[in-house]
């Protein structure tokens, strides 16, 4: 028997900046809410807000807001919980994390800055600290199109980098029974006007699935392999057939004990695994026909020897953004290529960085946070320790989604003064 159906979390569109003269339409809103959808059984929480500290802490007036609203909600209906979806740069110990009955985070660990490892020992940390407040995860997820590579790396929009992503987060959130609930960011790639990254703009690629639904990437197939009771077996990389390497890693997800590899009809053995991912060297020469077989179930790839790696498998971003090959890197100095984290690391280095940063920024974080500078604790600090893992390049070509923009002219310059930084760590004090 199969229950269909949908859990539902309701909030109403207040979202990354609180506006103080604001509060009466925030009460309106909640109000229409929940009246309007009261008598829908899916719906399980009534969400107060959404990454509203992405600007900084929370303030007097933030938090009073927010207990008018908490309190609104439980009079007008006694039988739900409510909620907040807090931006990862918001502070565990900030007091309005603690308004509402449950807590979710938007983390994008391994995307967005950090690892893909910084995500459960977050909500460890949290838990540990915090027992009596359900914790959960409001978004995670990373972008990927039909780009493909046998080395992923965060930030290169490949196939492969998201498969590799939502297998680390699979294993880390499935694990901790504690979470309330955990919310995938997103089914499907949608429209975003704003958007210009990963080689095709106006839409968010984080999908596990395209845009037009027709094809599912191999990620669905990793949520498919933990949660499906249908059993199946998928060879990962169908869209990555030409590869460079005489051996070759291949993937395989199923929901069977057991897989079996075959190579142009040879077995390459058998393999279990309690995660559900397989994972086989696989040698790579000329035309290679794969079968994976699991139980009763088949599935079938191809691969092709090359000597030459398939530019069409490489993002090639247009526009201000530079590519690799454009920045200037003298051998013991900085460039754009360097990690933020790294660069900052120097006096010298985190003042050319926040000098180049300070006024994009505004626009992001509000003039307040970026006048603050790169202080202990100030808005642009917290970016710039959650950002820290980017390159300076990628992270330039990510600011066009808080509607910056970054000219090649801008980018060269950064790059020239970068050049003339040593790559000593001068520690700041």
């Amino acid at each position: 028997m199969f229950i269909y159906g949908m859990v539902v979390w309701a909030e109403i569109p207040y979202i990354s900046t609180h506006m103080p003269k604001g509060r009466e339409n925030t009460i309106t809103q909640m109000k229409e809410l929940v009246v309007q959808n009261y008598n829908h059984p899916s719906i399980v929480v009534w969400g107060l807000s959404n990454e509203i500290t992405m600007s900084g802490d929370s303030t007097e007036d933030l938090r009073e807001n927010h207990v008018i609203l908490n309190d609104l909600v439980h009079e007008m209906d006694k039988t739900r919980l409510t909620t907040i979806a807090c931006v990862s740069m918001c502070d565990m110990d900030d007091p309005y994390v603690q308004i509402p009955d449950v807590v979710s985070y938007n983390h994008y660990f391994g995307w967005y800055g950090g690892d893909t490892d910084m995500n459960g020992p977050w909500f460890d940390e949290f838990h540990a600290k915090y027992p009596n407040i359900p914790i959960g995860c409001s978004e995670y997820g990373c972008e990927a199109l039909n780009w493909h590579t046998s080395n992923p790396q965060q930030g290169d929009y490949t196939e492969e980098y998201q498969a590799y992503y939502h297998e680390e987060l699979i294993k880390q959130f499935f694990s901790r029974k504690y979470l309330w609930a955990t919310h995938v960011w997103n089914m499907f790639d949608f429209g975003a006007d704003s958007r210009n990254e990963g080689g095709e703009n106006g839409q968010n690629h984080k999908g596990l699935v395209t845009f037009d639904r027709k094809y599912k990437k191999d990620s669905f197939y990793a949520y498919k392999a933990w949660l499906s009771d249908e059993p199946f077996v998928h060879i990962c990389g169908k869209r990555y057939i030409d590869r460079v390497e005489d051996v070759t890693k291949v993937t395989v997800y199923s929901n069977q004990p057991e897989v079996e590899l075959f190579v142009n009809g040879v077995s390459l053995g058998k393999q279990s695994s309690p995660e559900h991912f397989f994972y086989f060297e696989v040698p790579n020469a000329g035309e290679t026909n794969l079968v994976a077989v699991a139980g009763d179930c088949k599935d079938n790839s191809f691969l092709r020897k090359v000597d030459v790696f398939n530019e069409d498998y490489r993002l090639k971003e247009k526009g201000a953004i530079l590519n690799w090959f454009d920045v200037t890197a003298p051998e013991g100095y900085f460039s754009l290529n360097d990690k933020v984290s790294d660069i900052v690391e120097s006096k010298e280095g985190a003042k050319v960085f926040t000098e180049f940063m300070a006024p994009l920024s505004a626009n992001m974080m509000g003039a307040s946070s970026v006048g603050e500078g790169k202080q202990e604790g100030s808005g642009l600090d917290k970016m710039l320790k959650m950002l820290g893992s980017f390159t300076v390049l990628r992270l330039t070509s990510l600011l066009g989604a808080g509607h910056v923009e970054v000219t090649k002219e801008q980018l060269l310059d950064l790059n020239e003064k970068l050049n003339k930084v040593e790559k000593k760590v001068d520690c700041l004090v």
